[in-house]
């Protein structure tokens, strides 16, 4: 049985809670958060007994073996101390902290302590990503990616998420480096940042307001991104981050030396890119290979869902269940510590590029 508990009791926590009760071999001893209703509430909501306002009682009462971090991510080095040194193994929700130095600091503790930790880039974990890697590790490829584009879209119909930023102006989100950009675009850069072998790429950013929030002045907030990331060893990468493109896109394109793949988090496919024909013949044939893979993904995607093995959640539970393993087995973490510390990097270079752009 492996021992967890839950620090901030907001609406995240509740989607970890959830996950963490449906896997076997598992208990939520405890929740904690500064506010003790919130606490309170979540706790018996999920029949669990302890509930704690103070990070240090919650630690020695329960004594859990890994702490879900959901809170902001301004107190993730301060909390993800105390739990590492209360020997503690640390999942935190994204974005992992506030920068790559905070990012260190934690990941050099762990390193000491002989703990693990990782973060909450659960789409990495989604059915059609592991069908990437599998596809990439039998080598469709052809070699290391030469390039990649990840684009990743955000839509302000979401009303809890979107009245609770734009309506108040002292929101955690909007003192944070990257503002509302922090607190989304990991999730896109850390699927660029899986497959660079670099330690310091080089990023140019440009970010812009968008007519809509300009329209309800709200000038604060930038919500458009596009940025050019070349790594040293000459793969290069497009990130776009848009809250105005219909519909919605979560997708990335991986082009190799001989094949290439579309991965759609949304939609849940993996199409490999149709070589091409000579004359007419590559106007029918692609297009026919393309459509076929659509329809079996769509069967793939139907067969999982009646074997109840497809849900929104699936690849946090996956996730979680990855890094449960690597605790108890001493089994590698499922997302390497570079590759945290890589999209860390990657969005402090971003974030800066932004803020001389003011």
């Amino acid at each position: 049985m492996i021992r967890v508990a839950i620090v901030g009791c907001g609406r995240q926590a509740d989607q970890h809670a959830i996950e963490i009760q449906s896997i076997p071999g598992c208990q939520i001893v405890g929740f904690c958060d500064k506010e003790e209703l919130m606490a309170k509430q979540i706790a018996e909501r999920f029949d669990v007994k302890h509930y704690f306002v103070d990070i240090n009682e919650l630690l020695y009462v329960t004594s859990p073996q890994v702490v879900h971090v959901t809170t902001p991510p301004q107190s993730h080095l301060a909390l993800g101390t105390l739990c590492l040194e209360a020997g503690a193994n640390v999942l935190f929700e994204k974005p992992f902290t506030l920068n790559s130095s905070e990012a260190e600091q934690i990941l050099q503790l762990a390193g000491e302590k002989n703990l693990k930790i990782t973060v909450g880039h659960n789409v990495q974990f989604c059915h059609a990503a592991m069908k990437m890697r599998e596809l990439i590790k039998k080598g469709y490829l052809g070699g290391p990616p030469i390039h990649l584009e990840s684009i990743w879209c955000y839509n302000f119909a979401d009303p809890g998420y979107t009245k609770a930023l734009l309506g108040d102006s002292d929101h955690w989100v909007r003192s944070l480096p990257g503002k509302m950009l922090h607190n989304i675009v990991s999730h896109g850069i850390s699927k660029i940042a899986e497959f660079l072998t670099g330690t310091s790429p080089h990023v140019i950013a440009y970010g812009y307001t968008s007519n809509f929030l300009k329209r309800i002045e709200e000038y604060d907030i930038l919500d458009e991104l596009r940025a050019i990331i070349t790594d040293q060893n000459d793969t290069t990468a497009y990130f776009t981050f848009s809250t105005q493109i219909n519909p919605a896109i979560h997708q990335l394109r991986i082009y190799g030396q001989k094949n290439s793949l579309v991965v759609d988090d949304l939609h849940q496919t993996v199409i490999r890119v149709p070589q091409n024909y000579k004359s007419y013949l590559n106007h029918f044939i692609p297009p026919l290979l393309e459509a076929k893979q659509f329809l079996s993904n769509s069967a793939t995607n139907i067969g999982k869902f009646l074997r109840n093995d497809f849900y929104f959640e699936q690849g946090r539970r996956t996730l979680i269940e990855l890094f449960y393993h690597s605790v108890l087995q001493q089994a590698p973490v499922p997302i390497p510590y570079g590759e945290i510390l890589l999209t860390s990097k990657i969005m402090d270079s971003i974030f800066e590029q932004l803020r001389l752009q003011e």
